[in-house]
């Protein structure tokens, strides 16, 4: 199975030249270490800053420069900062071309839901409602199955929904899915992982092509 970081690395080859993105908390925000050498993306937090950088080396870090998920961070020359009130009107604009986000389930649909556990007391629900409301493009990185095996991606989610058809690639530690009209399509699966192993742990509609390569890094 994928680790957390080689999802991220994945995720990465989605992204194209001049775009736009913005990296959620969690495993979406280690993306921004494996930018593809000479290719221009600007990185958005919705904190207030465009044009993050990789995470910084040990005792290179900086408590001032931080990402919404509140982990030092670095800068690229020609980074911006604003208030929250600005970053969000982008988001809200559509100007963001691609959102990464984690979640804690995801439905054949597209529907997510990764910002409440019914019980867990919860800061707020985040600027998650305003990204799967606004992005053009939402890609998820998550794990497949919980600490007890269950599957994450289903027929519906059973937490409370973030956004409604709006995911369109999971990119989990088992394979590659793109979510279309029929469900989750399996288009690659993680090294050494079998079609029938991802079969079992996929709990909503799975469509399998008849070739399904092992992804590459």
């Amino acid at each position: 199975m994928l680790t957390k970081e080689q999802i991220a690395q994945r995720i990465a080859k989605e992204l194209k030249d001049g775009m736009y993105v913005n990296l959620g908390i969690g495993i979406p925000t280690l993306v921004a270490n494996y930018i593809p050498e000479g290719m221009t993306i600007t990185l958005q937090s919705e904190n207030g800053l465009l044009g993050m950088g990789p995470f910084p080396f040990e005792g290179d870090e900086d408590p001032d420069l931080i990402n919404a998920g509140k982990q030092t961070i670095t800068t690229i020359p020609g980074s911006v900062f604003f208030d929250s009130a600005m970053s969000f009107g982008m988001i809200r604009a559509g100007k963001v071309d691609l959102t990464v986000l984690g979640a804690m389930e995801v439905a054949d649909n597209g529907d997510i839901a990764n910002w409440k556990i019914p019980g867990k007391m919860v800061k707020g629900m985040g600027g998650a409602m305003d990204l799967v409301a606004s992005a053009k493009n939402i890609i998820v990185a998550m794990q497949h199955t919980s600490r007890d095996g269950a599957s994450k991606l289903l027929k519906e989610c059973t937490l409370p929904i973030t956004g409604l058809q709006c995911v369109t690639k999971v990119v989990s530690n088992l394979g590659v899915f793109d979510i279309e009209a029929e469900g989750f399509v399996l288009r690659e699966r993680a090294p050494g992982i079998s079609v029938s192993e991802i079969v079992e742990a996929t709990e909503g509609r799975l469509v399998v092509p008849d070739q399904v390569p092992e992804m590459q890094f």
